[in-house]
């Protein structure tokens, strides 16, 4: 079958491959009959302009780039789907890029993606919202990006969450039931929502009354493996707590495993809840309560905010979004 070709859709719509090449890459400069009478043929073709020649006309190589250093894989796989929403939209491609932000090799490695790749520009999850060897690297460079949840929303464009608040609505939650003896499993401390959910943890036991218990922060690192290991050190403690805030779900499930293991059932004998809402919140048994946290959209909306910028069709920002609570089986009143 015979590829079509630009020129087949400038000779059916009758005009020049120049217009149709600029309704193709957004010109806000086409009249609005024009842009619908060649999307119409478009359409009508199949057409499916070459990016490589799209590349030479505009000078961008219609790639967008999310990065990543995370342990969580459900939580990376919600936001790759976000991005790529808001990349399909503008006919842009999507290149995922695991690092280690810790590796000696690291700033070279950056370097390395930004040679071959040459994206229009990044995402950044966290910690690599923060990571100030990249982040200069990027300014070096003069590549475009969004951050989702950095530690620091004010110097940059992207989208963040009101987890300090959220984290406190569910320490709230816990009180509600009658639990007075509130373990937090921390979440990784090189990530802006480990740090917040901390601080909404603490937040929600003042406005209780309750005292800080230091036997009660547990040091996790956003991973099941962690939420194990926290759980067996509180399950050790002469007085356990009668309820757990894990920082993220892939924790929460990990601890109620642990409890499983030493026989401890949930949530009769202690509740257990988490962040996030990931699949694996409604996968476990009992059903996890959680804070909804809209992972997917916060990897669509921070694609189109830095497309703004890379695209200059308008003023980006630090776009905000909100929380919701998800009550499920894994937390009850206190016996």
């Amino acid at each position: 079958m015979t590829r079509v070709t630009i020129s087949d859709v400038a000779r059916a719509v009758g005009t020049s491959k120049k217009t149709i090449s600029r309704v193709l890459n957004n010109d806000p400069n086409v009249s609005k009959s024009m842009r619908q009478r060649v999307l119409s043929v478009v359409a009508e073709l199949n057409y499916r302009p070459l990016t490589s020649a799209r590349s030479l006309a505009t000078n961008r190589s219609f790639m967008i780039g999310l990065l990543y250093d995370n342990r969580s894989p459900s939580y990376i796989m919600e936001v790759q789907a976000g991005v790529l929403e808001a990349c399909e939209a503008q006919h842009y491609s999507m290149m995922v890029q695991p690092l280690v932000s810790t590796s000696a090799d690291f700033v070279e490695r950056i370097e390395d993606i930004l040679t071959r790749h040459q994206p229009d520009g990044l995402i950044l999850t966290p910690p690599l919202t923060d990571h100030p060897q990249l982040l200069e690297c990027l300014r070096q460079h003069g590549v475009p990006f969004a951050s989702i949840a950095p530690r620091h929303p004010e110097t940059c464009i992207g989208v963040i969450l009101r987890e300090r608040e959220a984290a406190a609505a569910m320490v709230d939650h816990l009180v509600s039931l009658g639990h007075r003896h509130i373990a937090h499993i921390l979440g990784d401390p090189e990530h802006g929502a480990g740090i917040w959910r901390l601080a909404g943890y603490r937040d929600g036991l003042k406005r209780a009354g309750l005292k800080e218990d230091p036997a009660y922060m547990v040091q996790g690192r956003f991973s099941f493996e962690s939420g194990v290991a926290a759980m067996r050190q509180l399950l050790a403690l002469p007085q356990r707590p009668t309820a757990i805030f894990a920082a993220d779900d892939d924790m929460a499930v990990g601890a109620i495993w642990a409890a499983a293991e030493a026989g401890v059932s949930i949530p009769r004998d202690m509740s257990i809840c988490g962040f996030d809402d990931t699949t694996i919140a409604t996968q476990v048994w009992p059903p996890l309560t959680t804070i909804h946290q809209p992972v997917r959209e916060m990897g669509r909306r921070a694609t189109q905010e830095l497309l703004l910028r890379v695209l200059n069709k308008g003023e980006p920002k630090m776009v905000e979004v909100d929380y919701e609570m998800c009550i499920r089986a894994s937390t009850a009143p206190t016996v």
